[in-house]
């Protein structure tokens, strides 16, 4: 959860920047899990915790309403974002077309300068450990992201704002929430690689079609996912069936 020694150690300067420090903390939290998906904001309890007036506080969660991460609910306020089953497909059948296209356009657009670089990211979640250990994908945001830098070496702004703004902070909660499922981690690494590939022989064709497949296939992980959550939930007793009063 939150920690109040993150805020309290920080340096107690402007309004401003406490409010960009502490939307910082709750967006990673939310991210990262640990502010469960669903949980009601308490703006007094958070004022609290970070030692924050209303006014930063309310800037901040203001721009996580903008990023999707809190959504606000008539008669209850603000609350962490809660995707359903359905709601989870269709925002991956927009990265899978909106990424695909990006990943054409950068197959066309992206310098051999931008396509180094990009290897050398891949070299770096080939050493994280979690990665090393099968149980995770290096998750670090921005230009150490491998989405991110495809999606901005398409030089479309508009593509880039909605992909790397607007939807991107959601977009890494989930995929953080479903990169721990064995063996797709080094599955993802290679169809990673593959698509590096396609755009560094600038064909275009085939990085879009690779990077459709690529998320094509972490959208059906997320189908198996809900589908056997079903089936446990089938398999527990209801109250009636134990004979509990």
């Amino acid at each position: 959860m939150l920690l109040e020694s993150d805020v309290s150690t920080a340096p107690q300067v402007d309004s401003e920047t406490l409010s960009e420090h502490v939307f910082r903390l709750i967006q990673a939290a939310i991210v990262k899990g640990e502010i469960a998906p669903g949980s009601k904001i308490s703006e007094p309890e958070l004022a609290r915790t970070y030692g924050i007036s209303r006014g930063p506080l309310r800037e901040a969660i203001h721009r996580l309403e903008g990023q999707k991460l809190l959504v606000r609910v008539p008669h209850v306020g603000a609350r962490v974002v809660s995707l359903s089953h359905a709601e989870l497909v269709e925002l991956y059948e927009i990265r899978e077309s909106l990424e695909g296209m990006a990943c054409r356009l950068a197959a066309e657009r992206m310098t051999q300068q931008e396509i180094g670089e990009l290897r050398r990211v891949l070299e770096l979640h080939e050493q994280d450990a979690a990665f090393k250990a099968g149980v995770g994908y290096y998750q670090q945001e921005g230009d150490f992201d491998f989405h991110y830098r495809i999606i901005q070496g398409s030089g479309n702004r508009t593509l880039a704002k909605l992909l790397c703004d607007e939807l991107y902070q959601l977009v890494r909660m989930y995929r953080l929430q479903f990169s721990t499922t064995p063996n797709r981690p080094h599955q993802a690494f290679a169809e990673h690689h593959r698509i590096l590939d396609a755009i560094e022989a600038r064909d275009g064709e085939l990085a879009e079609l690779l990077m459709r497949r690529h998320i094509g296939a972490s959208k059906r992980n997320i189908e198996r996912h809900y589908v056997s959550q079903r089936g446990q939930e089938a398999l527990i007793p209801s109250s009636k069936t134990r004979g509990d009063s």
